[in-house]
């Protein structure tokens, strides 16, 4: 019965490998993303962010206030501007991103016990910036205050072991699970390279159909006796084995050679790679069964592929998406996919969790595939 399937399987290799823009893309793209991204994010955290600090104080106190800002490895203080406008000319410049303004009579409102206020400037412009510089100065003005608050007591006649843990009565100390240095390459290098992946392969799978879609070629088709299950059958089969093929050396390179963290087996994501790949493949497939010919599939393909990781809710939470788009997230097969890498490669919460995941990617390829078959039945009928 399946005779001719070997046949048909060299054939799509062929036309595949033949094909040098696309054996480029998919060759290429995952392998030179990933030397890319690390190399962009072998650095495990943001730190040294450029700051400024305007001094209108010059007071013991406020050179401590300094000290405190250089002790901290996140912040490097890069120059004292004279006053707040030279700062705000620093910072439209993009040469700090950080401002801090030691306000006057500073020394003498602490000792006074008066509340102060130190100004803090971060240039929102780069949120990932941004954020840090915000938990940095947060972590020097939380020391600043436990500092003087106890001085404060000690003022008063309290002892200072007494001063110290009436202040600082309950600790709160931050840990981080899964990944805890907060390292970015731990959490994005490897779902951009797979991004980049999905790219290529959702553009080769659109071509699933759409290259048969020719008069010629279904006459063809028809005289062999050939019938489309086993010709669309044999094709899919060679390009979901490309599609893991060229996803084992990005594994290798990530996991083996520069170290990226994976909790679960390495069967376990590669059987969670292939499912996608075959939801993937059968999406591609559907776009290639309704498109005129291989340029708008292509198009068709790429509106879903380039936006559907930053709808996928990897890099922004799809809790903070509009309420009403938010259904519509979880309608693509990218979504469940890196959705399931998080969990996968830093937390592994078990198969009782991510067996629903497999399942979804599983009913979305079934659908996607009989919708094709549908498509392809009522094109294939002109011609009988």
């Amino acid at each position: 019965m399946f005779k001719q399937c070997p046949a048909i399987m060299k054939r799509e290799l062929f036309y595949m490998w033949r094909d040098k823009g696309l054996r480029n893309i998919l060759l290429i793209g995952p392998l030179l993303g990933l030397f890319l991204f690390m190399g962009i994010y072998s650095h495990p955290r943001i730190d040294h962010i450029t700051t400024a600090v305007v001094d209108l104080d010059q007071s013991e106190a406020s050179r401590q206030v300094i000290a405190e800002l250089r002790n901290t490895q996140d912040l490097e203080i890069a120059c004292y501007p004279e006053n707040f406008k030279q700062l705000e000319e620093l910072v439209k410049r993009g040469e700090v991103m950080v401002g801090v303004v030691i306000p006057e009579n500073y020394a003498k409102n602490i000792a006074l016990q008066r509340q102060t206020r130190v100004a803090v400037v971060i240039d929102g412009a780069n949120i990932t910036y941004a954020t840090n510089a915000a938990s940095a100065v947060l972590t020097v003005t939380r020391n600043l205050g436990a500092q003087v608050g106890v001085k404060t007591l000690i003022a008063r006649g309290i002892q200072p072991n007494q001063a110290k843990e009436a202040y600082q009565s309950i600790e709160f100390r931050e840990e981080a699970w899964f990944n805890p240095t907060l390292n970015y390459a731990y959490f994005l290098v490897l779902a951009l390279v797979l991004n980049i992946w999905q790219q290529c392969c959702m553009l080769a799978s659109c071509m699933n159909i759409v290259g048969e879609n020719g008069v010629r070629s279904w006459l063809q088709i028809k005289a062999s006796g050939l019938s489309a299950f086993k010709l669309f059958c044999s094709k899919s089969i060679v390009h979901i084995s490309v599609f893991m093929l060229l996803v084992l050396p990005v594994y290798y390179l990530a996991f083996v050679i520069f170290k990226l963290p994976l909790n679960c087996g390495i069967i376990t994501f590669l059987l969670f790679t292939l499912i996608f790949a075959v939801s993937l493949h059968s999406l591609g497939t559907l776009i290639s069964s309704f498109s005129s010919n291989a340029v708008d599939a292509s198009r068709f393909g790429m509106v879903i592929a380039l936006p559907s990781f930053v709808i996928s809710g990897f890099t922004w939470p799809i809790a903070a998406m509009p309420q009403w788009f938010q259904p519509l997230a979880w309608v693509l097969p990218q979504t469940w996919f890196f959705q399931g890498i998080n969990y996968f490669v830093l937390k592994n919460p078990g198969w009782e969790m991510m067996n629903r995941y497999f399942l979804v990617l599983g009913m979305m390829a079934v659908l996607c595939y009989s919708l094709s078959a549908l498509f392809t039945h009522c094109f294939q009928a002109r011609f009988r």
